[in-house]
């Protein structure tokens, strides 16, 4: 008998266009003679799902079940392919579990986590992974410019906490530019992380799990044609992303080495994809993602791609193992 699958999508963030065009590849790739596949938005004024007629069926949260012309329908599997809150930051992972319905994406304490770049970094810290050195800043702190410049140096980096795609980032080159660039990462998240400049190769590493077994998918190098890897440069045709990526073959053994090491300390499962900086042959976390882009575009598809395995066997992939 085929499984029901929620492949929910939107959110409450910025990123819930981008998550929206993840879902729907996941609903065109997913094989469809073993999975009942159903789209499930997910906004701040409703759950809804969505047929191939665009009618729309309220979900009640109370089972996360929906109820159609022919019956009531629930689910047997959660395809997560939300950007942002609540799909990637624990909330709807807890909520699952509570729920006792398997799901793609890890679990929740992993999700709240990753999704806040500076516990991850401090979490990870005493493990050896090396990151950029770094100032925090809470919404309503009196803000030291000379303190946070004397500790991270310009230029820098300054990012909302907890938020995806490049939304509330900014590079400060000049002094006069810092407050505006943590006013702008404020207007996406009430945490600020602002991280010294690392001068050096950015790469992108796929870890996930398919077929059963911990796999660290092709290493894609990102070349921007802006300042850095932003908005356009991810969405917007502004950068090369190059994978396999050019790299020596102790960069590639060394990332690989972090990224997996990463992956299995954390606990985490499904689908990932890490972030590096190399300082020579060493790399430096940026963050880890743990509900990627999907659409053919984007990176992980892309590393997946070139690994020889299709969208269908990735996506197929990933509700197996979540079933298992």
């Amino acid at each position: 008998m085929k499984k029901n699958i929620a492949i929910i999508m939107g959110g409450y963030s910025s990123e819930r266009e981008i998550s929206i065009k993840s879902g729907n590849v996941v609903y065109q790739y997913l094989d469809k003679t073993k999975y009942n596949a159903y789209r499930i938005i997910i906004s701040t004024e409703k759950w809804i799902y969505l047929d191939d007629d665009n009618e729309e069926f309220p979900i009640d949260k109370a089972d996360f079940s929906a109820v159609l012309p022919d019956g009531k329908i629930s689910f047997d599997c959660v395809f997560n392919a939300i950007h942002g809150t609540p799909g990637e930051d624990g909330l709807l992972q807890a909520y699952f579990e509570l729920l006792n319905i398997p799901q793609t994406s890890c679990n929740h304490y992993q999700a709240a986590l990753t999704f806040n770049k500076r516990d991850l970094l401090s979490t990870l810290k005493p493990y050896g992974v090396q990151c950029a050195t770094s100032f925090h800043l809470n919404l309503g702190e009196t803000i030291d410019e000379a303190a946070i410049l004397d500790k991270v140096g310009l230029p820098c980096f300054v990012k909302a906490n907890r938020a995806g795609s490049s939304y509330g980032i900014s590079k400060v080159h000049k002094r006069e530019d810092l407050s505006d660039a943590i006013a702008n990462a404020f207007s996406e998240d009430s945490e600020v992380i602002i991280e010294s400049f690392l001068d050096g190769t950015e790469v992108s590493v796929g870890v996930i799990t398919y077929n059963n077994e911990i796999t660290v998918l092709p290493i894609t190098e990102i070349v921007t044609e802006n300042d850095f890897f932003d908005y356009e440069a991810k969405y917007l045709g502004k950068s090369q992303e190059i994978t396999p990526a050019r790299i020596s073959k102790i960069q590639e053994e060394n990332v690989t080495k972090w990224a997996k090491y990463i992956y299995k300390t954390l606990g985490l499962k499904g689908y990932t994809r890490s972030e590096f900086i190399f300082i020579g042959n060493d790399p430096h976390l940026l963050e880890v993602n743990t509900t990627p882009g999907l659409t053919e575009e984007s990176i992980l598809p892309q590393q997946a791609n070139a690994a020889g395995i299709s969208l269908e066997q990735l996506f197929g992939s990933a509700v197996e193992e979540a079933l298992r």
